[in-house]
């Protein structure tokens, strides 16, 4: 404030003595006035500093928060990052709605950034719809790897302080739209970091990823669709389209994993294969009364555990994968690949390696590209060999490695026979000729990863050494290939070779 002129001195007459102290007392007054009006201003900017500190969220050795009104009637240049944010290398911070925006150095490179004016998790400015991977599933989908994902600040649950697993069907999940970044990784978080891994690589862009699984140990896929899990996944839809409402975004739901296999008691192939349609139509149902548009589905082709080498989920497998009714389905990967504990639950590298093959698919999904493992289609027998027609997107390739320690059936297996010297049909790339062994002649059908023989070694019984030529890396350098699938086949009798009436 600036101070006033200065007076200019009267003279006074020399019978008025008292008026010199009149004068010091109006100089005193207008100094209180000047000093109460300093103090007024320094107290209005300590109550803005105040409203500041009062909500603060944790974001560094020193935290502070500001309130949607306090920060409202400040001029982005009166924003300080210090007192906002914390001790944290931010600059250009000004409000949008109910968010801060800035950019900050919080990982190798600087970059744009949000957090809510109320306090919250700092994520990243990303382009783009806000998208999400979602799963349902039985208990063996509720298990996660421990740490914060690569991509902290774009991979983000629902801000319930439950992370990226979900209720597990203990509760009623709670209705935010509000975000945070997740301690420990799904599998769908783990999934995430691929995807952002394989377009970091690109340099392509970085989009938020919303993740969010809800399991419940139920005795069918009929009883999960209908559960308390299936309940939370609604509740996590609602919360996906309004977290993007809040952003001022589009919700996307790129894609819903079902995790459920051996979790089933009882029922037939056929009617596991049709409980699984049955649960996506329910689901692509939810997801339009919220105006969302159908995902892709995921679904890991079941192949048992090292104990239970004979499941009806098992061979629904085949026919679920030849026929999933009006949905995007990809079975992205054969569960042999993946190493599991005593438990039958999936190791934290084989969850690893699940997710990359899971990326693989939902990247030729989101480029508009098929996608499929080989599947078994047709066995023939001729003689002494059986020929086995697959659906492959590559030519075929029986692994000399045999990594999984397939045998010598490489995968395929007779009940009471023998079969050995599986190799590629001269004539197909995508087609196998196996001889057939004592027991095998006559047989009815023919196994591949399905019901063979436990091993003892810890792994799923059922496995292949069977794969097409298709190949890529996992975000730790591993080899990623397409492997094939289980099936179980009715062996038809080759049809006699027809000879051109034109032939010479």
């Amino acid at each position: 404030m600036c101070p006033p002129p200065p007076e200019t001195p009267q003279p006074q007459p020399a019978h008025a003595p008292d008026d010199r102290a009149a004068r010091k007392a109006r100089r005193e007054a207008r100094r209180r006035a000047r000093t109460e009006a300093e103090a007024l201003a320094r107290a209005e900017t300590l109550a803005e500093a105040g409203a500041l500190a009062e909500a603060g969220a944790s974001t560094g050795t020193w935290s502070a928060g500001a309130t949607p009104a306090t920060l409202a009637r400040l001029p982005p240049d009166r924003i300080d990052p210090a007192e906002t944010l914390g001790d944290i290398d931010a600059w250009n911070l000004r409000h949008d709605g109910g968010w801060l925006r800035f950019d900050a150095r919080l990982e190798d490179a600087p970059r744009a950034y949000l957090r809510p004016i109320e306090g919250g998790d700092i994520i990243a400015d990303a382009p783009g719809d806000l998208l999400a991977l979602l799963a349902l599933g039985g208990p063996r989908r509720a298990g996660f790897t421990r740490g914060p994902a690569r991509f902290c600040h774009n991979i983000l649950a629902p801000a319930d302080h439950i992370g990226a697993v979900g209720r597990e069907a203990t509760g009623t999940a709670a209705r935010t739209n509000r975000m945070q970044r997740i301690r420990h990784r799904s599998r769908e978080a783990l999934l995430a970091d691929a995807l952002l891994a394989r377009r970091h690589r690109d340099r392509r862009g970085l989009p938020l990823l919303y993740v969010r699984a809800e399991t419940e140990a139920t005795a069918s896929l009929d009883a999960l669709g209908q559960g308390r899990a299936f309940a939370n996944f609604t509740i996590a839809l609602d919360n996906l389209v309004e977290a993007a409402a809040s952003l001022g975004r589009r919700a996307r739901v790129v894609a819903v994993a079902i995790g459920f296999g051996a979790e089933a008691l009882g029922g037939t192939p056929e009617g596991i294969a049709q409980a699984f349609r049955d649960l996506m139509a329910r689901i692509t149902a939810a997801m339009r009364a919220r105006t969302l548009a159908p995902p892709l589905f995921l679904v890991d082709a079941e192949c048992g555990t090292a104990r239970i080498h004979d499941h009806p989920a098992i061979r629904a497998m085949h026919d679920l994968a030849r026929n999933h009714g009006p949905h995007r389905l990809i079975l992205p990967a054969p569960g042999y690949i993946a190493g599991q504990d005593r438990f039958g639950r999936v190791t934290d590298a084989g969850r690893t390696a699940l997710a990359a093959m899971d990326a693989c698919a939902v990247e030729a999904h989101l480029a508009g590209e098929a996608w499929f493992c080989p599947l078994p289609l047709l066995a023939e027998r001729s003689g002494g060999q059986i020929r086995v027609t697959f659906r492959a997107m590559a030519d075929l390739v029986i692994d000399p490695a045999d990594p999984f320690g397939a045998g010598p059936g490489a995968g395929f297996h007779i009940p009471g026979g023998a079969l050995h010297a599986p190799r590629i049909a001269p004539d197909d790339p995508k087609a196998l000729i196996l001889d057939a062994g004592p027991g095998a002649d006559g047989a009815p059908r023919l196994l591949h990863a399905c019901a063979l023989p436990p091993r003892g070694d810890g792994r799923p019984a059922n496995r292949s050494a069977i794969r097409d030529g298709w190949h890529d890396e996992g975000p730790d350098g591993a080899p990623l290939h397409r492997w094939a699938l289980p099936a179980d086949l009715a062996i038809h009798p080759a049809p006699p070779l027809r000879v051109r009436s034109d032939a010479p």
